[in-house]
């Protein structure tokens, strides 16, 4: 799992609750975050999640994985799709279909695009990914608005839409995200 911004590793124990028993939860610390040491950039999530993934691969080798990104996860959630061997199913739960277009909506009177440091699109990187994709999207979410979600699923051919109740930071509490392999 790719968590969202807020928070760090330790407190996504609520994940747990939307998974089968049979599979397993690996939550990766972002550089910067809890004790984890580095700055939390584009370049260094991305190389952390492959790092990871890579990791799990090996030790795992005849295990399906699913790559479980939330909100700013989605970024390097989606990157995963461009190893040589990609995961075997992405979920994206809350997720943009490019950072800028999401920070463009809440500073429309701003050049974002120029502004920002970090410009993940998770269309381009999802654009070969033959895999299942599973996109969940919250109704009533004030920090990436569903359309974000919904636009990303209608660029991609192998993926499945849900609109879930609730907002950004309460999607774990319904029953409608079912994370499985």
């Amino acid at each position: 799992m790719m968590h969202g911004n807020a928070g760090q590793a330790a407190d996504r124990d609520y994940v747990l609750q939307r998974m089968s028993e049979q599979d397993s939860l690996y939550v990766l610390e972002y550089p910067g975050y809890g004790a984890r040491t580095g700055t939390p950039t584009l370049e260094a999530m991305n190389q952390a999640a492959s790092e990871a993934y890579q990791l799990l691969s090996s030790r795992n080798p005849t295990t399906p994985i699913c790559a479980l990104g939330e909100s700013i996860g989605s970024g390097p959630a989606c990157a995963l799709a461009r190893e040589k061997v990609p995961p075997d199913k992405i979920v994206l739960v809350v997720p943009f279909d490019s950072l800028a277009k999401v920070a463009a909506g809440h500073f429309p009177f701003l050049p974002v695009r120029f502004l920002l440091r970090d410009h993940w699109d998770n269309v381009e990187s999802l654009n070969h990914y033959t895999g299942p994709v599973e996109i969940f999207g919250a109704e009533h979410d004030t920090i990436i608005p569903i359309r974000h979600a919904r636009a990303l699923a209608s660029q991609i051919s192998n993926a499945r839409f849900t609109a879930i109740p609730g907002g950004h930071n309460d999607w774990s509490e319904h029953n409608e995200v079912r994370i499985r392999r």
